[in-house]
């Protein structure tokens, strides 16, 4: 039995400037839902990811500890293997006095099933697979193991659900009908498949989306279509952070109409049900698209969406952000919503440059991207101005 070694202590890092930023509009949230205990579904820690993103576990405890939340936690891609990753996951945990949980990252080509078995002794929560790092189906022998081991142990599994992963939903959806005791989390909105799974999820209680992604048109229809009881929210720290992550893609819950209570349990209260084994909480149905967008908004959100898809293709996205400033309106009906907006902008400008070490995405984008998300939710919990 390996025992964790080097619990990590919280340090001093460095908070990411758009956390500082997102408070202001997280009180503005919580002012209309009322306190959230935050309890973040996807956080990462590793430092082989071959996409360039690093996290010590203490930098993922201080920022953790600066939101006011409470996380679950795994490594990130291990081209090599993740026995040793998985051992310091269960450190990390016994060193964040009760903030971290951990779930262990196994691969499918890779003894996952015995993987697993050890680490689930050793007290993880829940497992993580990665269909598209690893190069498997979730049809693959292995994978079923794992499903019948989750059962048996009570454990949640959490499968990265973005892009690129063939019949990911289809065969999760089977998964689900032969494991009711089992219990799946669809990462990153689902978006693989959210197209036609959202009809499905009512008849599969025990698979969940979580919200741990950005673009607006996906966030609409998520928390629109998937019933609040089956949507976790997250922030897939470090790629986001969790402060920014709450208070910008909570407000679409507000959009779309749903009540303090069901954000508060979206927010924390449904995982933590699920992973003390409880059974989770009918929320109720999915509420159903919001009214039309206001056309001016229309277009900052337009412009602003070109913006992000240059920056993620490290293009040049400042003539989509200058449009995107020339298309608010300061004198009609959101233009509260509208200086709101070219606030986050000037910060942006303040915050250019390349990435910090071990980040993969400019820290102005951040604040383009919060801004994107106020332009799609215009009159949603607003902070009061600041002349910053």
């Amino acid at each position: 039995m390996t025992e964790p070694t080097g619990a990590p202590q919280v340090a001093e890092f460095e908070i990411e400037p758009i956390e500082e930023e997102a408070r202001r509009w997280l009180d503005a949230l919580e002012a209309e839902t009322g306190p959230l205990a935050l309890f973040d579904t996807h956080t990462h820690f590793g430092r082989h990811d071959p996409d360039m993103f690093r996290q010590e576990p203490e930098q993922l405890l201080a920022t953790m500890a600066n939101a006011g939340a409470r996380a679950i936690t795994f490594p990130m891609h291990e081209p090599d293997g993740y026995g040793a990753a998985n051992d310091e996951a269960r450190a990390i945990e016994a060193g964040a006095d009760g903030r971290i949980v951990h779930f262990c990252r196994v691969n499918p080509h890779d003894g996952a099933p015995a993987e697993a078995e050890r680490c689930l002794d050793l007290g993880a929560h829940g497992i993580k697979l990665h269909p598209r790092a690893e190069q498997f189906a979730m049809s693959e022998p292995a994978v079923e193991d794992l499903t019948r081991l989750a059962q048996e142990r009570g454990v949640p599994i959490l499968i990265h659900a973005g892009r690129g992963i063939p019949a990911l939903g289809r065969d999760t959806l089977e998964l689900a009908r032969r494991y009711p005791g089992a219990r799946f989390i669809l990462a990153h909105a689902a978006v693989s498949d959210l197209a036609w799974l959202w009809r499905l999820l009512p008849e599969h209680p025990n698979l969940f989306v979580d919200s741990s992604w950005w673009n607006p048109a996906d966030f609409v229809a998520l928390f629109s279509l998937v019933p609040p009881g089956q949507i976790l929210w997250a922030s897939d720290n470090p790629y986001g952070q969790p402060l920014h992550a709450a208070a910008f893609q909570l407000r679409y819950a507000l959009l779309v109409g749903l009540d303090g209570d069901q954000i508060r349990t979206i927010a924390g209260g449904q995982i933590e049900r699920i992973l003390a084994g409880e059974e989770p909480l009918d929320l109720g149905p999915a509420p159903g698209p919001p009214g039309a967008q206001d056309p001016g908004m229309e277009r900052v959100v337009s412009h602003l969406m070109t913006a992000m898809g240059r920056a993620m293709a490290d293009g040049d996205p400042s003539e989509s952000v200058a449009l995107g400033r020339l298309a608010v309106d300061l004198e009609g009906p959101e233009a509260e919503s509208g200086r709101a907006i070219l606030r986050l902008l000037d910060l942006a400008d303040r915050h250019a440059g390349p990435p910090p070490p071990g980040r993969g995405f400019p820290r102005a984008a951040q604040f383009v991207m919060s801004a994107l998300a106020v332009a799609r939710t215009p009159g949603i919990a607003l902070p009061p101005e600041s002349d910053d």
